[in-house]
């Protein structure tokens, strides 16, 4: 091999590279953002879920200060009821949404704290 045709190998790959980079910088700036709680979106939070059969759940969720009941299956999603917030439910979805370290949980756990 000769040192023309490395430099022949190696133009492709540059020329490859540099379009991957100028592709991953558009889609940077024009892309779509999938991170999902964008400002104004509405906060949606699942506080449960169970299998009753394969494929086919009922889900409680928490969308804004609203609790639903919802049919989840393969096809479709039905809201089966909206429950009245009880204070028991809100205290859960709330310890849900604190953000505990390592160390807390596993002393919380041991029934040291």
């Amino acid at each position: 091999m000769s040192f023309f045709d490395i430099i022949k190998a190696i133009i492709p790959l540059l020329l490859i590279v540099g379009l991957l980079y100028a592709v991953l910088i558009f889609v940077k700036k024009y892309g779509v953002s999938i991170k999902g709680n964008k400002a104004g979106s509405i906060p949606v939070n699942v506080l449960s879920s169970h299998m009753i059969m394969p494929k086919k759940f009922i889900s409680i969720v928490k969308v804004q200060d609203r609790l639903l009941v919802l049919g989840i299956s393969e096809q479709s999603i039905t809201l089966l009821k909206e429950l009245d917030q009880p204070a028991e439910i809100q205290k859960q979805s709330n310890s849900l949404d604190e953000k505990n370290n390592f160390l807390d949980v596993l002393k919380r756990n041991l029934g040291l704290k």
